[in-house]
């Protein structure tokens, strides 16, 4: 083996002309070897060399794309047969690495992910989303057959919980045991890749779910890769002491040690250019940036590797998103890493999803909590409302003891009026209150139960849903001004107008640059009681256009109620706002006005 190709080409499997190049990282080996189908797995056949830096390499001329293999690693006390740390293949998570050339034609494929404050992205879990046609064995391109339903829906972008190959075929993927491999039983690279590709055709960008806080902690050939431990722990890519704990088992990652940084690092490079993934939301930075709970016993080293994977992510051509998930609202996460922060774009907002949540779900009106949802809306990172995501559902917040909206409402009636008509109250504040809005999977057609792995979306729901379905497909084109009529919806401004925690009712003014299409006021009634000439302060005088009324008979309503058109607002001030309007607005409905609209909805 030359030394050139040693330093020169990666850790993993190379495909070349004169055969397969294969190179690991084994520094407390005695001995390494490539075994594999087209040696017989004979550990005596095609040793490999020891070179700097605990690297061990061979070339192998009889391998090929699609060869299996395993490395032989020998302990001095025993021989272990190991798949490859940077396989981006297996055959299953306790099977073998197979060898993989990457010839996908991606074709004319250009797409560039929108700006922050122009994305909705949904939320899905690969397997579940495919839904009762999907027969059990749900694979990613199931999941690209159903991207027209999305792009009738509106949402430029999708989450796709974690693909790295799990312990079986079901799982939500928050247990990588091979974080280079996708999932086997989804389809393998070429699968994520096949829906990349078509999710752009249909100007949809796909955001990754990454797990770096801990590995496995079951199926984990990196646990002991090659035989040296402390303390009974996992080894050379792990802790092997206090550090190594965490909720899921004592199987965090070493931030310290340069060769694991390297490969969690090298890792999500490689969904950003080699997938064209459009973006990572990182899987509970919280337990990467500390190992408790409540944050104490900070672990330095793990908020730097997150430092420099976001750096170096931020640097390619295209651009990318960055998210994280650690919902103790630190601002430090979204801070600009040149002024010591962790360089995301955003950070899932628990300031906005619990209270949100905990004012739908209550069942008695006169406890509602009118502040808290203005407070809600108000929260941002950073003095920036962009540096947040705002949702009502997601995959942890309707399980683990939780459930959908509508089931915390009425479990005996989920699809009823007090179930649904609140339910889109949760989906109205989060696709019109400054930040970024994200649904989750089955939301648009009042999924019911609660999220598992194992329970298929109920796509027959889709028909006898078809009101709620087209409540959320205005919203996103509100929020997307399709029709340029509220752009203020991708803004940066908010003013609460009205909160009246008698009445229960909350006004507020959503603004880009202020003017005709811009300033935006939307109302929302949270209580059971339909108000009538109702005072409100309206930003300006003027005619305000009502944009949409959720109360409206084409979303389906179960009771009929006074609708509310346009309206005049005169120049008297009411309270802090410079004119005011009597309005009637529906029990637990919302309406949302513009200022003279630029264009005919």
């Amino acid at each position: 083996m030359s030394e050139t190709l040693e330093s020169e080409l990666p850790l993993g499997a190379s495909v070349l002309d004169e055969g397969v190049y294969f190179k690991v990282w084994a520094p407390h080996a005695k001995a390494v070897s490539v075994v594999g189908d087209w040696n017989d797995w004979n550990p005596d056949a095609d040793p490999m060399a020891q070179r700097e830096h605990g690297n061990w390499d061979c070339l192998c001329a009889e391998a090929r794309d699609g060869s299996e293999y395993k490395f032989a690693i020998d302990t001095g006390d025993s021989v272990m047969q190991k798949i490859d740390p940077r396989a981006r293949k297996v055959t299953n998570s306790v099977g073998n690495a197979v060898v993989y050339a990457d010839c996908f034609d991606w074709e004319d494929d250009a797409y560039e992910l929108p700006p922050l404050n122009q994305l909705v992205i949904y939320e899905l879990h690969a397997r579940s989303f495919c839904g009762e046609d999907g027969e059990g064995k749900a694979t990613l391109d199931e999941v690209c057959a159903k991207l027209d339903h999305l792009q009738r829906l509106g949402v430029n972008a999708i989450e796709l919980m974690p693909v790295a190959e799990f312990a079986g075929d079901l799982s939500w993927g928050y247990n990588p045991s091979h974080p280079y491999a996708v999932e086997s039983s989804y389809g393998g690279p070429d699968g994520l890749k096949r829906l990349v590709k078509e999710a752009h055709r249909r100007n949809i960008g796909v955001v990754l779910d990454v797990v770096y806080n801990h590995f496995g902690p079951s199926d984990l050939d990196l646990w002991q890769f090659d035989g040296w431990e402390e303390n009974g722990q996992g080894g050379i890519y792990f802790y092997n002491d206090w550090k190594a704990e965490t909720p899921w088992g004592q199987t965090r990652p070493d931030y310290g040690r340069g060769e694991v940084r390297q490969y969690i690092r090298d890792n999500a490079l490689m969904w950003l250019e080699e997938f064209r993934i459009d973006g990572l939301r990182y899987d509970m930075t919280l337990f990467m940036r500390s190992v408790r709970a409540d944050g104490a016993e900070e672990l330095p080293d793990g908020f730097d590797l997150l430092r420099w994977i976001n750096k170096d992510a931020r640097s390619l051509p295209q651009n990318k998103v960055l998210i994280a998930e650690d919902l103790q609202n630190e601002p430090s996460l979204t801070e600009d890493i040149e002024h010591g922060g962790g360089g995301f774009h955003a950070q899932w907002d628990a300031a906005f999803v619990h209270p949100i949540r905990a004012v739908l779900i209550e069942a008695d009106d006169a406890s509602r909590s009118m502040p808290a949802v203005a407070d809600a809306l108000l929260s941002r990172f950073n003095g920036d409302a962009f540096r947040r995501v705002v949702y009502t559902e997601s995959h942890d917040e309707v399980a683990n003891g939780q459930a959908r909206v509508t089931h915390e409402i009425d479990a005996e009636n989920e699809t009823g009026f007090h179930a649904s008509a609140r339910a889109s109250l949760g989906i109205g504040l989060t696709l019109t209150a400054p930040g970024v809005p994200m649904l989750f999977q089955g939301q648009e057609f009042l999924e019911e139960g609660w999220f598992s792995d194992d329970h298929p979306l109920h796509w027959s729901k889709l028909e006898e849903a078809e009101g709620m379905m087209a409540l959320v497909q205005d919203l996103v084109s509100l929020r997307l001004n399709k029709a340029g009529q509220a752009i203020g919806l991708q803004g940066q401004g908010i003013e609460i107008l009205h909160c009246n925690d008698i009445d229960k009712v909350v006004a507020y003014h959503r603004w880009q640059d202020h003017g005709e299409g811009d300033d935006v006021v939307v109302v929302v009634n949270f209580s059971h009681e339909e108000k009538s000439d109702y005072q409100l302060g309206f930003p300006a005088a003027g005619k305000w256009r009502c944009l949409m009324n959720s109360a409206a008979e084409k979303y389906h309503r179960s009771k009929a109620f006074s609708s509310q058109g346009d309206l005049e607002a005169g120049g008297e001030a009411y309270g802090d706002a410079a004119a005011s309007a009597a309005i009637a607005i529906a029990p637990y409905s919302f309406q949302i006005y513009s200022l003279e609209a630029l264009k005919e909805g």
